[in-house]
């Protein structure tokens, strides 16, 4: 009523308008004044309010508008036209404040009386929406600035602002079924392939300008990854206006406070988390852009059911919690907010697929990630680095440093022990870290660097407390239960109070809302721990099932019992969800991980006893169970890793790394191989079971090897039946294999087959090695079907599997259309040269391939003409190897006026083509042309002194060439002389081959007095050249001038004790030269120890092999020991 008062007042042209306190303008009197002060007034307040009535304004509020302005004659007819003519709803909203605007103060006036006495919800939009957004924003910041928690990502480097989403396609299968720590064990912390970052910015922005912005959107990570921190970062940088500017509201709830009531309306749970908002159901309108936030929903006490939940659309409507949140997430209730969940993966996936419209994933910490925040963390920077040292090697433990909180507690731990003067005995195993870190926790009033606790110093409550934790952490994570209220701490005999001591407040973190206070361990895998040390010490005086905390069950006595227990319920438990708990348990059975908690735990003296019956116990599990290796299975290595029991550990570790695991894999040794590549640095960049699996082993780890990144199976004599196993591999959601390589076994065209049914899903693979096999051009077509879907694969290897013609055909057809292979060998598959000419056709419309071997396969002169034809068009390919295939004349000359065009080639093999001298005398022409050509290989080509002269010629010229091989080509001084001469004028070349070329003494004067003015060549190989001892004189004279020279390879001549004796007098000066090879030169002893002297002072040198030069067993100890200690880093093979 008082606003309808107001705006009458205003229309009332005889009655006064209160302009300012105790200042009345009568109209009549003054209405010049008036009118100038109208003006002024009613534009500030349309300016003011302008925005919000773009942005809420609908049809129907404007329709009204314009009726009532019309009615007062302040809107002509041709105006309302005009607004309504004007475009879409901003646009003629727009086009009626501009009008308005230019009016006088009457159609000011009237403009805002009608909106501030409409009772419509637009209008109190309009009028209040600015001062509700700014009162939420304070509220939010007050809110959250209350709530700072210890953060892993405070390094500045690593925090939030400088990390970003990544985008995912749903789950993996992982993720759906497995524990957290399993999850980035499997994983060792890597994230997916070809994975789209998204900043927090961007979270709610569409992805293309096509595309709308998700409604619902869901945020996964393990436990302690950082949703909440992630999410509150969000809410913080919005309050601050920094991020989602058209957002008006953001309302974060967590789970845990959804747990606090039975049933709530939406209108009800806003109002009373947000009580400042006066009309809640006003934000929900359809106006404003709203964001509710949902964290943690794996700390949701109820089951989400989204096939049974009853649909309600009523926002006042009181509903269980469950069926409220199914009605927002479904969209029934507040169909126009965007909902942003987070939740681990495994409960994510409760919710169906289809109702989530964009899936995210926070990546954790990658190793760099765990060194810098290391140095960030540690004041002492030697503490940084050992504690790196430790963690590279204890693999078991760096794997969990992926996870920040994990990372936190570890750095916390060991900076704590190191500062006691402990920095040899480092724990070695998460159990022993764990035990150290309650202990560092529950000492009160003792500062850092004093003497390790002793019972007698620590709290007399400690022990209880720690007791009474383990007991609402084991039960907790029996029922799924991650967050504690005051009520679950009474029922467990936990004091609030004693809550806040110095070791309740170093494990459980408090958190206060609006709603209720809230408890939860400072991670997962503490609650974990806690809930071992309390199994472990009820199971000695335990006579019912601790896993039925009503006690009603069947006697159990005896810890034995007690510990075959919990691994029955481990085995049986959904998704691993007590795999840890187990781990932990077993770990404290090793006197040297229950050490730290003498003080707080009764249980008096273990002789080791229990440690080994326990070892025992799992080795016949590892023997037992299915044929396939779950991750159930690999558990129990976990857990004898963490006993410290790992003689079968290290057992199969080394067969791996020597490459012995041949006949070797018992069920048991699979299960550990299982383990090892979760947690093995010999695995962690490249898994080479080469030479050690069959099927049935195969089929037995198949679970295991998804996780793979570099994947060698080569030379296990696999057959078709393998490739299936393989197929489902590759074919997986889960599939992480980058690289695989399936080289020397028996493939053959239906193992082809069913590589091509997976590589027509996979979207991982890039790499794929089925170098001699036998595929055929049966299972090459399989495969070319296959490349010409994939968009992955980017080299493939069909070397020696008698593809033929047919099947370079089939390839062919691939290069045509597919716009990712960039290596493709095909070498010795006998395609002949009507498969190079099919090749060749492609080429010239392929863009991408940059590297082409076609080695061996017979192309003789038909296919080089049609390769030189393709290469005029094709300036994309940068490396074509043509190696034995019989060219001649007519197929160089084709090839060389090609190279005068191309300029796109960068490395040519022709090796062993007999191309000739007058091969030579085209390739020669070509060089002097050619700009883009820097490696050439005419190994083997019968070039003679004349061919190479003419090469020696043009290679003054040339300014492109880096490398020139010319073994094999009956060269002789009179062509060494030649390129010499070029060589001191050239500039760019830095490898020279001239092996097995009769060049003798004389051609490697003339190559020394070159080196003498050159600077550009680094690598000479001389080998078998017949070259003596006046050949090495010179060769060491010119070292004493050249600076650049870094490999010197003289293999095979006879330079002799003498020849050994000057080298060794230019090594003491020279500074550049890095390896030496004098394998087999009769250098004798004497010789060998010239050279080994000629170390003492030579740094730079990193290798020198002086095999085959008669120095005896007793000599090679004495060279090797002078080497050792002249030149420590110096590899010598004698």
């Amino acid at each position: 009523m008082e606003t309808r008062a107001h705006y009458d007042s205003i229309m009332d042209r005889s009655k006064r308008i209160t302009w300012q306190d105790d200042c009345y303008v009568e109209l009549q009197s003054t209405p010049t004044s008036v009118s100038s002060q109208s003006e002024a007034e009613g534009p500030s307040w349309i300016q003011t309010h302008r925005d919000q009535l773009l942005r809420f304004t609908t049809h129907d509020f404007l329709k009204e508008m314009l009726n009532h302005l019309r009615k007062l004659d302040v809107l002509s007819a041709a105006e309302e036209t005009s607004i309504m003519q004007a475009g879409g709803l901003h646009d003629q909203s727009n086009q009626l404040t501009t009008i308005i605007s230019s009016k006088d103060s009457q159609g000011a006036d009237a403009f805002q009386g009608f909106i501030e006495s409409s009772d419509s919800p637009v209008a109190q939009l309009i009028i209040n929406h600015d001062h509700m957004v700014k009162e939420h924003k304070a509220m939010l910041l007050e809110r959250y600035d209350q709530q700072r928690e210890r953060d892993p990502n405070s390094c500045t480097k690593l925090n939030i602002s400088s990390r970003a989403l990544l985008l995912v396609d749903g789950l993996s299968d992982l993720q759906q079924k497995e524990h957290d720590l399993m999850q980035v064990g499997a994983t060792q912390g890597r994230t997916r392939n070809h994975l789209r970052q998204l900043g927090l910015a961007k979270l709610l922005e569409p992805l293309t300008r096509v595309s709308l912005p998700p409604r619902v959107s869901l945020t996964i990570g393990v436990s302690g990854i950082g949703k909440t921190t992630w999410v509150r970062h969000f809410v913080k940088q919005w309050s601050q206006g920094s991020i989602c500017s058209d957002v008006s509201f953001v309302f974060p709830f967590t789970f845990s406070e959804l747990n606090s009531a039975e049933k709530f309306s939406v209108e009800k749970l806003l109002k009373m988390a947000f009580p400042h908002l006066t009309d809640p159901c006003l934000i929900f309108s359809g106006s404003c852009r709203t964001l509710l936030i949902l964290d943690g929903l794996d700390e949701f006490y109820s089951t989400l059911n989204f096939s049974d939940a009853a649909a309600c659309s009523d926002p006042k409507k009181e509903l269980s919690v469950d069926d409220l949140l199914t009605n927002i997430i479904r969209g029934n209730l507040l169909p126009d907010v965007a909902v942003w969940l987070t939740s681990r993966p495994r409960v994510a996936s409760l919710i169906p697929g289809g109702l989530i419209d964009r899936v995210t994933e926070i990546p954790g910490f990658s190793p760099g990630d765990v060194q810098i925040f290391l140095q960030h963390y540690c004041a002492e920077k030697d503490f940084a680095t050992k504690i790196w040292a430790h963690l590279e090697e204890h693999k078991n433990v760096m794997v969990m440093c992926y996870i920040p909180s994990i990372c936190w507690i570890v750095a916390d731990t060991l900076v704590y022990i190191m500062q006691g003067g402990a920095q040899d005995g480092l724990p070695r195993t998460c159990s022993e870290l764990y035990a150290h870190f309650c202990a560092m926790k529950a000492e009160v009033g003792e500062p850092r660097g004093r003497e390790p606790v002793r019972s007698e110093q620590l709290h007399g409550n400690n022990r209880k407390l720690l007791w009474s934790l383990g007991r609402m952490a084991f039960y907790g994570l029996l029922k799924h239960k991650y967050a504690f209220s005051e009520l679950d701490l009474r029922a467990n005999g936990i004091d609030p109070l004693l809550s806040q001591s110095s070791f309740g407040t170093g494990v459980l973190v408090r958190e206060k809302s609006a709603v209720l206070m809230t408890y939860r361990f400072i991670h997962l895998s503490l609650q974990e721990f806690l809930a071992a040390t309390f199994y472990l010490v009820s199971s000695k005086r335990a006579i019912f099932d601790l896993f039925s905390e009503s006690a009603m069950s069947w006697p159990k006595i005896g810890f034995q019992n007690h510990f075959k227990n919990a691994f029955q319920h481990t085995q049986q438990a959904e998704g691993g969800h007590l795999d840890v708990f187990a781990r932990f348990l077993t770990g404290l059975l090793c006197p040297v991980a229950l050490r730290p908690l003498a003080g707080l735990l009764s249980l008096g003296k273990d002789d080791g006893s229990q440690k080994t019956w326990a070892a025992g116990y799992l080795h016949s599990l590892l023997v037992s169970g299915g044929a396939v290796v779950s991750l159930r299975t690999v558990n129990l290595a976990y857990c004898l890793q963490e006993l410290q029991h790992t003689e079968l550990l290290r057992s199969v570790e080394e067969d791996l790394r020597l490459g012995s695991l041949s006949g070797k894999l018992s069920r048991a040794q699979c299960v550990v191989l299982g383990y090892l590549l979760h947690v093995s640095p010999e695995c962690s960049e490249q898994t080479n079971l080469s030479g050690s699996l069959n099927y049935s082993t195969v089929k037995c780890l198949l679970p295991q090897l998804f996780y793979c990144s570099h994947l060698r199976l080569e030379n296990n004599h696999f057959k078709d039946d393998v490739m299936e196993l393989l197929g489902s591999l590759l074919s997986a959601k889960d599939c992480h294999i980058v690289k695989l390589s399936l080289a020397e076994n028996s493939i053959g065209s239906k193992g082809a087959k069913a590589l091509s049914r997976a590589l027509l899903v996979n979207r991982t693979l890039t790499s794929l090695n089925l170098r001699n096999n036998n595929i055929g051009s049966k299972g090459a077509r399989f495969l070319a079907e296959a490349l010409k879907m994939n968009q992955v694969l980017v080299s493939v290897n069909f070397q020696s599997n008698n593809i033929e013609e047919e099947g370079a055909q089939a390839l062919a057809k691939v290069l045509q259309c597919n716009r990712k292979l960039v290596s493709l060998n095909l070498s010795k598959n006998t395609v002949g040269g009507g498969g190079a000419k099919k090749v060749a056709e492609a080429l010239k419309m392929n863009q991408t391939l940059t590297k082409l071997i076609l080695s061996s396969n017979h192309l003789g002169d038909k296919g080089t003409v049609a390769l030189a034809g393709a290469l005029t068009l094709n300036h994309s390919l940068l490396s074509l190897e043509l190696q034995s295939n019989s060219i001649s004349n007519r197929g160089m000359a084709a090839l060389t006026s090609a190279l005068r065009q191309n300029h796109g080639l960068v490395s040519l093999n022709l090796r062993e083509n007999s191309i000739g001298v007058e091969g030579a005398k085209n390739m020669a022409r070509a060089l002097r042309e050619n700009s883009s050509l820097q490696d050439l290989d005419l190994t083997a080509n019968l070039l003679h002194d004349e061919g190479v002269q003419a090469i020696a010629e043009a290679i003054e010229f040339n300014q492109s060439l880096v490398s020139l091989h010319l073994q094999w080509n009956f060269i002789k001084a009179n062509a060494t002389k030649a390129l010499a001469h070029a060589l001191l004028s050239n500039s760019t070349l830095q490898l020279l081959d001239l092996q097995e070329n009769a060049i003798g003494n004389e051609g490697v004067i003339f190559l020394a007095e070159a080196l003498k003015v050159n600077t550009s060549l680094q690598t000479v190989c001389i080998q078998g050249v017949s070259a003596g001892t006046s050949g090495a004189t010179a060769m060491a004279k010119a070292l004493m001038t050249n600076q650049t020279l870094q490999n010197l390879d003289v293999r095979g001549n006879a330079i002799g004790m003498e020849g050994a004796k000057a080298l060794a007098n230019a090594m003491k000066k020279n500074r550049s030269l890095k390896s030496l090879n004098l394998q087999e030169n009769s250098l004798g002893m004497d010789g060998a120890i010239f050279i080994a002297t000629a170390l003492k002072g030579n740094h730079q040198m990193t290798y020198i092999n002086l095999q085959g030069n008669g120095i005896g067993e007793s000599g090679a100890k004495v060279i090797s020991d002078a080497i050792r200690a002249n030149a420590p880093s110096c590899v010598v093979d004698i």
